[in-house]
């Protein structure tokens, strides 16, 4: 069996007269890392929404984890239950607890009995050090632990590959880190992730392989100490300038 997780081949994607995406290719192998970084406006999210079918490609093919998603035949429901996604926004039920956030899905759509559900949420609300939060109502958490609330309930669904798009962007800067050390945990337990992240220390130190993003198109990849220590090319420079220096890039 390969180990590539995730195969992307000449991916489009145009919104109207807005082309997005531009013949993207990306491959990610199992229990790799990859990140990827760029302007707001590169087409980072639309990638990554692409790739478990949530935004359709104009063209282009997608295999996740052995299924080929493009292919209309797919039993498209079958291959995302391997595909884990956090978003910006923390997409809990508002109306359920935190324990029932996390076994509903594994219920409904992997047919688990009620025991293996709740085992399995708690054994993973441990691991992001929610454990004790299990009755709490989403309300009651501060968008940090609502955030590792979502993963968690990600993580429930024992997925090949994990999409996190910009997962600390809606959080208040010191409630970051907890979720950022979630995110290195699961790294360094070997799960495969494509990450597109703001963050660019969690990039340099976390991630095997860092894409940069601007216009549509993959500027640079490469190893992280490469692209965010040395870049190659000078718009990823132009832009981690601004990123790493947002006071000189201001002034200038």
């Amino acid at each position: 069996m390969s180990d590539v997780i995730v195969e992307v081949t000449g991916m489009h994607k145009a919104f109207g007269s807005l082309e997005v995406l531009k013949g993207i290719d990306l491959s990610v192998r199992r229990g790799e890392v990859v990140c990827i970084i760029g302007p707001s406006g590169s087409g980072k999210s639309t990638l990554l929404r692409c790739v478990n079918l949530l935004e359709e490609p104009n063209a282009g093919k997608v295999v996740v984890n052995g299924f080929e998603l493009t292919d209309p035949d797919v039993d498209i429901d079958k291959a995302r239950r391997t595909i884990g996604m956090v978003f910006q926004s923390f997409n809990l039920f508002g109306h359920l607890s935190v324990l029932e956030n996390l076994t509903v899905a594994q219920r409904k759509v992997l047919k688990r009995d009620a025991a293996e559900a709740d085992r399995i949420a708690r054994d993973n609300l441990k691991r992001v050090g929610l454990l004790d939060k299990v009755a709490a109502m989403p309300s009651q958490l501060s968008g940090g632990q609502q955030q590792r609330a979502a993963i968690a309930r990600a993580l429930s669904m024992q997925p090949a590959v994990m999409l996190f798009d910009e997962p600390t962007s809606a959080l208040d800067p010191e409630l970051v880190g907890d979720v950022l050390a979630v995110m290195r945990q699961l790294a360094d337990e070997g799960m495969t992730m494509l990450v597109v992240t703001h963050e660019m220390q969690f990039a340099r130190e976390v991630a095997d392989r860092v894409l940069f993003m601007d216009d549509g198109t993959v500027v640079e990849e490469g190893p992280a100490a490469n692209v965010i220590g040395q870049p190659r090319h000078e718009r990823t420079r132009s832009f981690l300038h601004r990123v790493l220096n947002p006071v000189h890039a201001t002034e200038a």
